[in-house]
């Protein structure tokens, strides 16, 4: 496919993508550049942050995409500029129907039409990198299938050289963070995102880990009419989350309880996570007229981790449950942390401390009590920001960069839902017996069945 895929990194498509997105970008980071410089007031930076939003919505793509991602780390942009970036989900305009005509029979040959019972060219959906689309099966299944936009690998290595641009900006302006390993891992993730081939073994891997959880479900993959740039999935009905904002606290109660295992269980028993909190990748399924639990609908972003990984969460939840300080540092160092003196320690901890705080008190509670969603986390980041500024440059390891985002994200919906749960018990349970062999031997089992390679 290869030797002849039209859509492959091409420089003249880079070229056109450099000048579109440089020239909306550019200008915005001159002035953010000299507002950091010179001093400004808070409603320049405002103005600033709203230029951006808006020099950034109308372009398809990984620059959307890199955008949503920083936003969701926390304190890594001001707040500011995280709220409006934000706002881009899932906004980009749709493909039109001669358009999609075109992109289908450039997946499935000029007969696609007749290998499905019906197909609805008016997307259901338009995000950053593809929209989906209803359809059937010839047998009258219902199917959701991602097309992704054209000439996005492209686009991805022009976006990506922007980003690394906006972070040499950002780390000459912030001295205390090295945003080196975090621009590689955003860069990695982005570009596995475009291999829908890779997702849907993803889907599978998942299908697989989850297939006794009840509250989950996962879609089946029709890998007849997927390729590398199209995936077909069944269609899995639900509603939005955010619907069942007001609803019964047993019912908010149930859903996040879902969330919580449909993120921790694949976590601990194949080291895998979903890494994108956005809450249009899940919806609620009802039986008997009740809401009953998730499904998990987009298998993009998703980070699989070595096992050590995983033991590296595991001793630092021990560590910090029983005060065992030797086992905290052996934590961060397992995840990458380097040259970690006292002080730089009790400053990670302060952010250790506010992801794995509900999971530490054996009590039923919230998640954060009167704190917003979009401002989960953001207060600890602000104290670690001021700490670490004092301490001098610190490395984020880059395994640390997704699931730090996705731990964020899996609270905010929490805070949605003003859920409230014994946290630690659930904890518990995901980890219960806990050993690297055992998790490491389920691993290869699992991406063996899912074809896909073990992580280095």
């Amino acid at each position: 496919m290869a030797e002849t895929d039209r859509e492959a990194n091409r420089f003249t498509a880079r070229a056109s993508r450099y000048a579109s997105v440089g020239a909306n970008v550019g200008g915005v980071a001159a002035r953010m550049a000299a507002a950091r410089l010179f001093g400004s007031k808070d409603g320049a930076s405002l103005n600033n942050a709203a230029a951006l939003a808006q020099a950034l919505g109308g372009l398809k793509g990984p620059i959307m995409k890199v955008a949503q991602l920083l936003a969701t780390v926390p304190d890594l942009l001001p707040p500011e500029y995280a709220a409006e970036l934000q706002k881009l989900q899932a906004d980009a305009p749709p493909m039109g129907a001669a358009f999609v005509k075109r992109r289908m029979m450039a997946e499935l040959g000029v007969d696609w039409q007749s290998r499905f019972g019906r197909f609805d060219l008016k997307p259901a959906a338009a995000a950053s990198l593809g929209q989906v689309h209803r359809a059937e099966s010839l047998d009258g299944a219902p199917l959701a299938c991602k097309l992704q936009y054209p000439d996005m690998q492209s686009a991805v290595e022009a976006d990506l050289k922007q980003l690394q641009v906006v972070f040499a900006l950002h780390r000459r302006m912030n001295s205390w963070l090295d945003t080196s390993e975090i621009a590689k891992e955003i860069g990695a993730r982005v570009r596995e995102e475009l291999d829908y081939g890779r997702e849907a073994k993803h889907a599978a891997l998942y299908g697989g880990v989850l297939k006794d959880i009840d509250s989950v479900r996962v879609p089946t993959v029709h890998s007849e009419l997927s390729t590398k740039r199209l995936l077909t999935l069944g269609w899995l009905d639900g509603e939005r989350i955010l619907n069942f904002a007001d609803a019964p606290i047993e019912i908010r109660n149930r859903i996040a309880q879902a969330m919580f295992r449909a993120w921790w269980h694949p976590f601990s028993r194949a080291a895998v996570i979903h890494g994108d909190p956005h809450l249009g990748n899940y919806t609620v399924f009802s039986d008997g007229g009740e809401a009953q639990g998730i499904n998990l609908l987009d298998y993009g972003c998703v980070r699989i981790f070595h096992p050590r990984f995983v033991g590296g969460v595991v001793d630092l939840y021990r560590g910090l449950l029983e005060n065992d300080r030797d086992r905290v540092v052996h934590a961060y160092e397992v995840w990458g942390f380097k040259q970690l003196d006292r002080e730089t320690v009790d400053i990670l901890n302060i952010w250790a401390r506010f992801i794995y705080g509900p999971l530490l008190e054996d009590r039923t509670r919230t998640v954060a009590d009167g704190v917003e969603p979009g401002a989960y986390g953001r207060r600890e980041a602000f104290s670690v920001h001021q700490a670490l500024k004092e301490r001098g440059p610190v490395t984020v390891p880059q395994e640390f960069v997704f699931m730090d985002r996705a731990a964020v994200g899996l609270g905010a919906v929490f805070l949605h839902l003003r859920s409230e749960l014994n946290y630690h018990r659930l904890f518990e349970a995901e980890i219960e017996r806990f050993s690297l062999e055992s998790l490491a031997e389920r691993q290869g089992t699992a991406l063996a069945e899912a074809g896909l390679p073990l992580p280095a």
